[in-house]
């Protein structure tokens, strides 16, 4: 009996530790923080960034709270207006049952590094 119980200890000690070390790449990746460079555009019903490298288009989640205060300092007449930003941030997938749903993923911004409305020549024009 003592033989069984130090079997079956071993064994789900074993299958704990394999679950722990085999976490999907998708995982670790998905919030890793990066910095992107891109277009930004801000409205009452939609914060979209769109990464001038990849053309990606992604909903933002300003967890900094200061995307949204920079972007209203300009004092558009208009929503939506695009103006270039440089943010550190991290994906995660976006909620199904939110506006973002119609995005893949979500930028979670946790810092902003740089907005201006000169929109810079290259792949964001």
């Amino acid at each position: 009996m003592n033989i069984f119980k130090s079997l079956l200890f071993l064994i789900i000690a074993v299958a704990v530790t394999v679950m722990a070390c085999n976490r999907r790449p998708a995982e670790v990746k998905e919030h890793a923080s990066r910095v992107l460079k891109g277009l930004y555009s801000y409205g009452p019903e939609m914060k979209s960034f769109t990464d001038c490298e990849e053309g990606t288009e992604y909903w933002i989640a300003d967890s900094a709270k200061t995307l949204e205060l920079a972007y209203n300092n300009f004092n558009f007449e208009k929503p939506y207006e695009p103006v270039y930003i440089e943010v550190e941030c991290h994906a995660i997938k976006s909620d199904s049952l939110s506006m973002s749903a119609d995005f893949d993923s979500t930028l979670v911004v946790t810092k902003l590094l740089k907005i201006t409305k000169e929109i810079p020549d290259g792949p964001c024009n």
